[in-house]
């Protein structure tokens, strides 16, 4: 079953943290079409959270097609993310980039650094590309 972490400290919305913990755990294949995530209570429990900010989670992931609810069975994953990459090429990528991300603190750069050098540089890619919500 699908774990949700929460960081308090990050300065990012409780319910803004969950969806995008989906949205990426689908874009990378984690969680597939028909995965069956953890219900509200289990998510609030063990995250000590309110119920009512799992349930604005899951109403996002809803509005973007992304969890279907049914009701009396729970939440389910309802589209596996197109990108067409091999789990083996992700492997791949993920390899390399951890490599990158080590080297980068190596040379002294904080976690918070190398957050803002990727973010500008998927910023300025996607603004040549035309891909800036990809």
């Amino acid at each position: 079953m699908f774990e949700f972490r929460f960081e308090s400290g990050s300065g990012v919305p409780p319910y803004l943290q969950l969806v995008r913990q989906v949205e990426h755990a689908v874009r990378l294949g984690e969680l597939k079409r028909g995965d069956r995530l953890p219900t509200v209570k289990e998510v609030a429990r063990r995250l000590v959270i309110n119920p009512n900010t799992v349930q604005k989670a899951y109403r996002e992931l809803d509005h973007r097609d992304i969890v279907r609810g049914r009701p009396g069975m729970g939440t389910f994953v309802a589209r596996d993310d197109p990108a067409g990459v091999s789990p083996e090429r992700q492997a791949q990528l993920r390899a390399g980039l951890e490599r990158w991300i080590n080297e980068a603190r190596g040379s002294g750069l904080t976690v918070a650094d190398v957050e803002a050098l990727v973010s500008s540089v998927l910023l300025r890619i996607g603004k040549h590309s035309g891909k800036e919500n990809e």
